[in-house]
């Protein structure tokens, strides 16, 4: 069976030719702490211009970088900022990217003939939003930084920077317009926003609150109470947590998301998860995670929430993740058994980590590529059928498997420095944290012991 999704994205790579990615103009990811954008996760942050938005609330999406990015794309050409879809597609194997990915969705392609028809230099009003309102956390995740967590501004600010080749998460390096504004403090982005929003809610498709942790920051819940005194039929409203909160706002946070469910204030209610990987070692990549409340979490979510809401896992592929991928891609599927009745409420998605460029799955020894061939095997051994509704994988799931091995398969010219930084990063990680690598990943001994091997020489 081949999915709509999958379709769709097909589709889009035989209409969207060399350049042109549909994302640049309808999809925005503000990041108001620090007054950043980009279009999608890939393309690295650039800043909004502060005074720019005091006249304009719309230069949040439409800066004059942004507007230059699309004109490249409308002449048909490549931006270098979007180096990660261009790097799949080319490998040559008639590999879908993400911008074939995000174009095709209806949110996107709805308005392709507008966006060819345009100069690059409109005012667009995107359909989906994905705003950052704050730093807080609770977690300190191993490839995070404190941009987007308090808690791993407070490891810096005390233990200082990590003693990587380049230093990694140097306090002094986050001053100024770098440094995010605390959450008690007046933003002028945020501020913005607000003047902004009667403006955008009308034309949303998506909007999805990210963090920091947005169970933790007040603005999540003025979202909410706007939502429900304004009902708004075709939204879909997404919020991405790691679940880890304490008690008393769990139970603030799910009763408001029952309310707006129950009252059909919108389309669909998406809650994303945070999770790479199961057990001992997701508690180790994500600091402060309890992986056992996460997963009860997950279920009393899908139990009393069940009207006009779907759960998506976002799974951070790295290189520390692929050893339980397996176990993590069969837990997920008896979590579809159990709760997808009639229709798909549990969901995953395997983006794949470029920074910090230690983490990345380019510098593991290629025998490290059987972890994903096996999660493959399992994936295609249990698809989803006509005879298995909504109990089985997608095409598009096992097929984006396809792609973490081609990228697994592309070597970078710096693989060694890379390693002695996995090394160096890892074992202060270890001190900080009192964690320990070796005890949380036995299989990978023979990795760790290069890559210590490689440390050392270099610090003769």
């Amino acid at each position: 069976m081949k999915s709509h999704y999958q379709q769709n994205a097909e589709q889009a790579q035989a209409l969207l030719g060399e350049g042109l990615c549909l994302a640049k103009w309808q999809q925005v990811s503000l990041h108001l702490p620090t007054g950043l954008n980009n279009s999608c996760y890939h393309p690295p942050l650039h800043e909004i211009d502060a005074t720019a938005v005091e006249l304009n609330p719309s230069a949040l999406h439409n800066t004059e970088h942004k507007k230059q990015q699309r004109k490249i794309m409308l002449k048909h050409e490549r931006p270098s900022e979007c180096g990660y879809c261009w790097r799949v597609e080319d490998l040559g194997l008639g590999l879908l990217s993400d911008r074939h990915y995000r174009s095709g969705e209806p949110w996107a392609m709805e308005h392709y003939d507008d966006i060819v028809g345009s100069t690059g230099d409109e005012d667009v009003v995107p359909s989906y939003v994905e705003v950052n309102f704050s730093n807080v956390c609770n977690l300190a995740c191993s490839y995070c930084s404190p941009q987007f967590s308090s808690t791993w501004m407070e490891d810096v600010q005390r233990h200082g920077a990590f003693p990587t080749q380049v230093p990694h998460n140097d306090p002094n390096y986050f001053t100024g317009r770098r440094k995010p504004i605390p959450h008690r403090e007046h933003n002028p982005y945020v501020e913005a926003f607000w003047k902004w929003w009667p403006d955008l809610y009308p034309q949303l498709k998506h909007f999805r609150m990210t963090g920091g942790e947005p169970m933790m920051d007040r603005n999540t819940y003025k979202v909410f109470d706007y939502v429900l005194s304004n009902p708004k039929p075709d939204l879909h409203l997404n919020v991405t947590s790691n679940f880890g909160v304490e008690k008393s706002i769990w139970r603030r946070y799910l009763d408001q998301v029952m309310r707006i469910c129950e009252s059909n204030s919108v389309e669909h209610f998406m809650q994303f998860v945070s999770l790479d990987c199961v057990g001992s070692r997701a508690e180790y990549l994500r600091d402060g995670l309890d992986f056992w409340l996460l997963w009860d979490r997950v279920n009393e979510f899908l139990e009393r929430v069940p009207t006009r809401s779907s759960l998506t896992f976002i799974v951070t592929v790295n290189n520390l993740s692929l050893s339980t991928m397996h176990a993590l891609m069969a837990n997920i599927l008896d979590l579809r058994k159990e709760h997808n009745t009639d229709r798909q409420r549990v969901w995953f998605d395997t983006p794949i980590l470029t920074n910090p460029a230690w983490q990345s799955i380019q510098i593991l020894p290629d025998y490290y590529e059987h972890y994903v061939q096996d999660a493959k095997r399992y994936m295609q051994n249990n698809l989803e059928s006509p005879e298995r509704l909504y109990k089985g994988f997608k095409d598009y799931e096992v097929s984006k498997l396809d792609r973490i091995i081609e990228i697994m398969r592309q070597k970078p010219g710096d693989i060694d420095r890379r390693s002695v930084d996995f090394w160096r990063f890892f074992t202060e990680y270890d001190r900080r944290r009192k964690t320990n690598l070796r005890d949380t990943f036995l299989e990978m001994h023979q990795w760790f012991d290069h890559c210590q091997k490689l440390a050392d020489e270099s610090n003769t």
